[in-house]
């Protein structure tokens, strides 16, 4: 009988530390996520970008002419904080707006040299940070932290992740 108490105590207590990860899950993914968006943007600023504006060139850099519509729905922002970016990167030299050829009333965000030129920099910048985040971390550890963080990313979304690969 008293196998059996136990048994029933060591899964209530499993069952509390399975709730206690996953409360605690939500707080460590979004303040690691904090943690390496700032240590990125001390990086960025060396070069004069801004945080957010990161994820504007490096869209415009695989599809350069979107609209602000498409660059705002691409990276998960309101319309109206993607024309403030937009105005602001301009003003800087980094993107120009332009009339599209076949629809006048369309705008289309470009990037200039400088605009491409800071491709590098951002690169370097992402490396550097990624460094510091998974200073420690083995090869295979890394590549099952990005595995597990791109899981969770499709969960959230409601998309079926692909089947597990073996490590």
């Amino acid at each position: 009988m008293g196998k059996k108490k136990e048994g029933k105590k060591n899964k209530s207590a499993r069952k509390k530390n399975r709730e206690e990860v996953t409360l605690d899950f939500a707080q460590a993914v979004t303040q690691a996520a904090r943690s390496v968006r700032t240590a990125l943007s001390r990086n960025l600023l060396d070069g004069g970008l801004y945080a957010g504006q990161d994820g504007v060139i490096m869209a415009l850099f695989e599809a350069d002419g979107m609209t602000p519509g498409a660059l705002a729905q691409r990276l998960g922002v309101k319309a109206p904080t993607m024309t403030r970016t937009i105005g602001r990167m301009e003003a800087q030299g980094f993107v120009r707006r332009q009339a599209d050829a076949q629809d006048q009333r369309q705008t289309k965000v470009h990037l200039t040299e400088a605009g491409q030129g800071s491709v590098e920099l951002i690169s370097r910048a992402a490396a550097a940070c990624d460094e510091l985040a998974l200073k420690g971390f083995s090869d295979k550890e890394r590549r099952v932290l990005i595995r597990l963080l791109r899981a969770v990313d499709l969960n959230l979304q409601g998309i079926e992740p692909p089947a597990a690969e073996e490590e």
